[in-house]
């Protein structure tokens, strides 16, 4: 049986897309992970994953001082997974781009192992801008991104086929809510401050006509009784959430971007920026605004009354329900084994 050990981490974005691979591979394929202590570890011991734990360093943007020490500690990681990797001899390395992928890369060329990276954003990353040279092919989701690399192939976006596969009706009563429009609202692995707060201060007119399931994230739990409001930290089954979902209002990195499209559930993206990020997830919603599949509201922009506006514009905007209806974007999951198998089984 041929070996894959895929990589990525740092948060969950770079995680459940290979999860969502790996549920699709491990009946073929002899599977491993390598990563950080981070939340891919915890991840990859739900879904009982064998896992090869090492340190990675982040780049951290804007404060120089703080990446002097790279250099010497990616040589301490990457020497870490090279044994990692002597040991396991997979066929093939797949990464999911992150920082945590930038040693297992370097280790994987060093011993001549075919690498797959996959990139979801419409702006690639700095860490598979850097291994892209090592790697065999860069898969992506969008063409444009695939153009930029030499090596590029348009896929599409893993995704956990279970998101397709839900009733409303069982997602509506395992949450606890009636059976009435419902707006899904969360920010990211680990919730959002900013979205959170003018959420819970728009509540008592979102509720007045609508549901309201709000995946706050771990440890931003606030008990709150309002009829037609359901709050959680975490969501196992994403699958669940969406079903219930009459509009989504989320961030906008490109997995949950990407998942939503699929579904075709009109969204309100509220794009992650700051001085921290390269402005990904603001190009990600233009995207999908210039597929007329959504709203965009700046964070600059938001607050209860601006939130407010824009759900109800969104959930009643019979083009945005058109675009979708048009659209035709699916789980890239055959696509991407098929890159697999080009090269595992290359004549």
């Amino acid at each position: 049986m041929k070996k894959i050990t895929f990589c990525g981490g740092g948060s969950a974005g770079h995680v459940m897309p290979n999860i969502a691979l790996i549920e699709d591979l491990k009946e073929d394929y002899k599977i491993s992970y390598c990563g950080t202590a981070g939340i891919e570890k915890g991840i990859c011991q739900k879904f009982g994953v064998r896992f090869f734990e090492y340190e990675a360093i982040k780049f951290v943007r804007g404060k120089i001082f703080c990446n002097f020490a790279i250099p010497f500690k990616l040589f301490k990681s990457v020497r870490k997974v090279k044994k990692f990797l002597q040991a396991e001899k997979p066929d093939l390395v797949f990464c999911k781009g992150g920082y945590v992928c930038v040693p297992t890369a370097i280790a994987a060329k060093q011993l001549k192992i075919p690498i797959i990276t996959h990139e979801s954003d419409i702006s690639a990353g700095l860490a598979n801008k850097f291994i892209a040279k090592f790697c065999n092919k860069v898969l992506c989701a969008f063409l444009q991104t695939a153009k930029s690399f030499k090596n590029g192939v348009c896929v599409g976006a893993p995704m956990r086929k279970n998101l397709f596969t839900k009733s409303r009706a069982a997602a509506l009563n395992f949450f606890g809510l009636k059976n009435r429009q419902t707006v899904l609202v969360f920010g990211g692995g680990s919730g959002s401050k900013t979205i959170n707060d003018s959420l819970i201060k728009a509540l008592p007119t979102l509720c007045k006509s609508l549901n309201v399931l709000h995946i706050c994230g771990k440890g931003n739990f606030v008990d709150l009784k309002i009829e037609g409001y359901k709050q959680v930290e975490f969501v196992d089954d994403m699958g669940l959430a969406y079903a219930c979902a009459d509009i989504v209002v989320a961030r906008c990195g490109a997995n949950s971007a990407c998942e939503i499209t699929a579904l075709k559930i009109p969204a309100l993206f509220i794009p992650l920026e700051n001085k921290r990020t390269r402005g990904d997830q603001v190009k990600n919603a233009e995207y999908f605004y210039s597929l007329g599949t959504c709203r965009v509201l700046r964070e600059n922009n938001l607050n209860e009354n601006t939130l407010t506006q824009n759900i109800m514009l969104a959930l009643n905007d019979g083009e945005i329900k058109n675009a979708l209806a048009k659209i035709n974007y699916e789980c890239a999951n055959d696509k991407i084994k098929n890159e697999i198998n080009k090269i595992l089984y290359a004549d």
